[in-house]
């Protein structure tokens, strides 16, 4: 009951403070309204492509390993020239893998040109053309929204057929059903079996909407496999680590390539875990760096919230020397202003949250490539910050108040 009552005078004095002073109290509410706001919109952007990256990146799957003769994240020691003369991966390479594996799964080979796309009259410069082995579908996800994959047969006689994206098939036949028809790539009359599901892009700005898949053994009849970057993709089976498929595929690369045991390795295995931890770090600093400049706007904030109950404290000081005449202890006083306190600050906190909601609206209405979400942890930490920050700025008024002489504190004429 005594918390209750507690609670409810502390709401209705903070409720008469903002009456009473609304310029004040605004002003006063601002930093920790802005305070919050800097450091939570912080969190939820980065939250947000967070989220959309690690979905990105696991749709690559997490135990899949790219075999290149370039790695992702490269050594600042080691010269750009030194990668750039590695040798790319080879179809004899991937069916050596193949058989010596104990550890994969699945594996297949890659690569990937641009080239225009003719139908009729309409053409699409520029599309990416990713040719892949049979297995292709086994190690990366592919989701058709209609028509099929390729057979065995196909992939292995290298017939002329694609597997076309959702954008490529709406800007080359517009209503009409792509599969069965024919369209131009390299020259060459191909057959469209399939069309890839509408994805949009995603944070990297990749999409197989622009995208189309076609036998690794037709390509292989066009262009010369040599002139183009290349990599093998391989899977793990259940149960097996990554690093013991990387230790593996290592040693096996390394005897395709004769290396001695004292020369480094001319090849690079790559894996989606190395974006993440990237990402991960950047994200490190840059929330260290949303909690100092936030944190400059909760410092002037508390100083607000100090501000008004150091004046509250003196206008109702015959107030308290009433209260404490009648019977109240120094603690009640204590947690009367304490509340107050906190309640005001909280009510700036709410504010910043506040905004932050609209702008999420707003910016979600505009179709980017990720949806800006306002989490419940970042809900519950502003909150949290800035009742904090109130218990923090309340303190010292709030004690001075309980520690007032009730015959002193009634004389007072203020």
């Amino acid at each position: 009951m005594i918390l209750l009552r507690l609670i409810r005078e502390s709401y209705m004095f903070a409720i008469q403070a903002i009456r009473v002073n609304k310029t004040r109290t605004f002003l006063s509410l601002m930093g920790i309204t802005i305070g919050i706001f800097s450091i939570i919109s912080v969190f939820t952007v980065f939250d947000s492509m967070e989220k959309s990256i690690h979905t990105t990146i696991d749709s690559l799957g997490d135990n899949v390993l790219f075999v290149q003769k370039m790695p992702w994240i490269m050594d600042g020691n080691s010269p750009f020239w030194k990668y750039f003369q590695r040798p790319e991966p080879k179809i004899d390479e991937l069916e050596e893998i193949q058989r010596r594996s104990n550890t994969i799964q699945s594996a297949a080979f890659m690569t990937a040109v641009n080239r225009t796309l003719k139908y009729g009259s309409s053409s699409i410069e520029n599309a990416l053309i990713i040719a892949g082995s049979h297995d292709y579908e086994k190690v990366m996800s592919i989701d058709l929204q209609e028509g099929r994959y390729f057979t065995p047969i196909e992939s292995a006689g290298g017939k002329p057929v694609v597997i076309i994206g959702s954008d490529i098939a709406e800007q080359l036949f517009g209503n009409t059903d792509p599969i069965g028809r024919t369209i131009k790539i390299f020259g060459r009359n191909i057959e469209v079996i399939g069309v890839f599901v509408k994805e949009g892009e995603n944070i990297f700005g990749s999409s197989s909407d622009n995208q189309s898949l076609i036998p690794l053994n037709f390509i292989r009849t066009v262009i010369d496999l040599r002139s183009v970057s290349s990599n093998i993709i391989v899977k793990g089976r259940t149960n097996v680590s990554n690093e013991e498929m990387r230790d593996e595929l290592t040693g096996i690369i390394r005897s395709l390539h004769k290396l001695k045991p004292a020369v480094e390795d001319d090849f690079a295995i790559n894996e989606t875990d190395m974006i993440s931890k990237q990402f991960d770090s950047l994200f490190a600093v840059i929330s260290v760096v949303g909690w100092i400049i936030g944190g400059f706007s909760l410092l002037v904030g508390g100083f607000g919230i100090a501000n008004i109950m150091f004046v509250s404290v003196k206008e109702r000081t015959s107030q308290i020397g009433i209260q404490k005449s009648l019977g109240a202890k120094n603690y009640f006083i204590l947690l009367q202003f304490l509340f107050e306190a906190v309640f005001l600050s909280v009510l700036g906190g709410l504010a910043g949250l506040f905004i932050i909601f609209i702008i999420t609206l707003l910016v979600n209405m505009q179709g980017l490539s990720f949806q800006l979400v306002l989490t419940l942890n970042n809900i519950l930490l502003g909150i949290g910050v800035s009742g904090l920050i109130g218990l923090a700025s309340g303190s010292i008024p709030a004690y001075n108040a309980s520690k007032l002489n009730p015959v002193d504190a009634m004389r007072s004429t203020f």
